[in-house]
């Protein structure tokens, strides 16, 4: 056989495009700009970071809605590309064959009509889903990726648990907000093993522990960079109203860091800081010996501001982590980060980091709920290392 001959063979038998993997996407409630929507929609329809379109990256072969919203878009998306809304979580992974039948699972428990208990946190169902999936795992005898939205779970001890099967069982899995990946206006990145010696992230007022987590988990982003990796959280404390601007005065957190946050926001409130009706704190001792803490200011913040201190800088370093409400296009990153995971099996950032606050976050309800005590979290002794290159969303933003 001649040479040319061979190679046009070898054109015609070129190989067939591998299958794309088959996403059961699980959620609490679809309707537009809930989460389900800034996941789901994103997978079916494809997303814009910056000027750059991603097409869908799988195919989202089922949904299951635990509740149906008034506004509701799931069963309406449903025909519209053809996958079924069914009736069970086990349904959805199994797509009718009785076995696990899909290649990564997406579970969006946010919004939804779910109580609040004493603690104010709000009770989404999300370690009752996994629990579902893991047992359509074991039935099956092997799993596949799982994206968990936001913080694991209210409860610590269930949010251990989530991580530990995920280990047990071998499977990747994610977690965590958009927050934390999205743009940065200034851009600022720090190499590992930077020398920090102050940190504060500024937010609003969203005080229950949904918003909680977003400023810890923004914070946790920067600060994991820092000389000796993650060593964990050895204590928390959650003080409010005149006992915040005590805790500056007695050198707790620094109106510095304060001041340099506030003058990245584009949406600045008017007036003082210290006029603010309800100020919240949540400061974080490490394991290490490293202090940072989460103030939140409502009424006069509605952005994710962060300010650092860092060894050999002349000065503060600070920034705004970007949300466009116009578009939500924060989850854009977030979204392209979990489509790798479930292409490759790789994580663009490590899911301790939302194991790690989401124990710190419980642990801080904790304490607002005994009185704001200081607490004590041997619990969190979570080490890792945080990625070489930081992941997050370059560029303005749209």
């Amino acid at each position: 056989m001649r040479r040319r001959e061979f190679l046009g063979m070898g054109a015609l038998a070129a190989l067939p495009a591998a299958p794309r993997k088959k996403i059961a996407a699980l959620c609490t409630t679809y309707h537009v700009r809930s989460h389900a929507d800034n996941f789901i929609t994103r997978f079916l329809e494809g997303y814009w970071i910056n000027e750059r379109y991603y097409p869908p990256p799988c195919d989202v072969v089922s949904l299951y809605m635990d509740q149906v919203h008034p506004g509701d878009i799931g069963q309406r998306l449903g025909q519209a590309y053809g996958f079924p809304v069914v009736k069970s979580i086990a349904e959805a992974l199994t797509l009718g064959q009785g076995k696990l039948a899909v290649d990564g699972v997406l579970l969006v428990a946010e919004h939804g009509n779910y109580p609040f208990n004493e603690k104010q946190q709000q009770l989404y169902p999300r370690y009752e889903f996994y629990e579902q999936v893991l047992e359509v795992f074991r039935k099956s005898g092997r799993s596949v990726p799982i994206f968990v939205d936001k913080h694991l779970s209210y409860d610590w001890k269930k949010a251990k648990a989530m991580y530990d099967a995920s280990r047990s069982l071998r499977f990747p899995l994610m977690a965590g907000s958009s927050v934390s990946v999205t743009f940065r206006r200034p851009e600022l990145d720090y190499p590992l093993g930077v020398e920090f010696q102050d940190a504060l992230m500024v937010g609003g007022g969203w005080v229950s522990d949904g918003g909680v987590f977003h400023n810890l988990e923004t914070l946790q982003c920067f600060v994991e960079r820092r000389r000796g990796g993650e060593t964990g959280v050895r204590a928390v404390q959650h003080i409010e109203g005149d006992e915040v601007w005590k805790a500056a005065e007695q050198g707790l957190w620094s109106k510095d860091l304060m001041r340099a946050a506030l003058s990245r926001a584009e949406k600045p409130g008017t007036g003082r800081p210290e006029d603010v009706k309800r100020p919240v704190l949540c400061m974080l001792e490490y394991n290490d010996g490293f202090k940072a803490s989460v103030l939140m200011l409502g009424g006069l913040v509605n952005e994710y501001l962060v300010a650092f201190r860092a060894k050999g800088r002349p000065s503060i370093d600070a920034t705004l982590c970007y949300i466009p409400i116009e578009n939500s296009n924060n989850f854009s990153p977030l979204v392209d980060a979990i489509a790798n995971m479930y292409l490759t099996g790789q994580r663009r950032y490590p899911v301790e980091r939302t194991l790690l606050t989401t124990g710190a976050l419980s642990f801080l309800m904790e304490s607002a709920h005994q009185g704001h005590r200081r607490l004590e979290t041997p619990e969190l002794k979570i080490a890792y290392r945080a990625p070489e290159k930081s992941y997050y969303a370059h560029g303005q933003g749209s």
